[in-house]
């Protein structure tokens, strides 16, 4: 089986949360230290290592978007999810992670 995961850009997610909030689960799959520094308005904190203890807490009815510092976690996660049962056609992985987000969106918010 091929599994291939959407990515999308940081101005791609801004138009969703914009045209389609309700219909958004985003997912930030950071540590909890990250979170402090930043994080997007209206995401879910699960750390990745704590995504198996809470698969019951992700909607499967909505679109998710998986983020992280770049990218690499995050679409890690959105593997998970589909060998664990979610629909691979509603995850995207947001490239470049919460650091695109703060460059292309967001400047005002905190790099590390």
């Amino acid at each position: 089986m091929n599994i291939v995961i959407e990515e999308i850009t940081s101005h791609q997610l801004a138009e969703m949360l914009k045209t389609q909030s309700d219909d958004l689960f985003l997912l930030d799959v950071r540590e909890e230290n990250e979170v402090e520094i930043s994080r997007i308005e209206g995401s879910v904190h699960i750390p990745m290592n704590l995504i198996p203890l809470y698969l019951d807490k992700i909607p499967d009815a909505k679109k998710i978007v998986i983020y992280c510092h770049h990218g690499v976690r995050s679409l890690n996660v959105a593997y998970y999810l589909v060998n664990n049962g979610f629909d691979e056609d509603t995850l995207y992985n947001l490239k470049g992670g919460i650091d695109d987000w703060a460059i292309d969106i967001d400047p005002s918010m905190p790099r590390y």
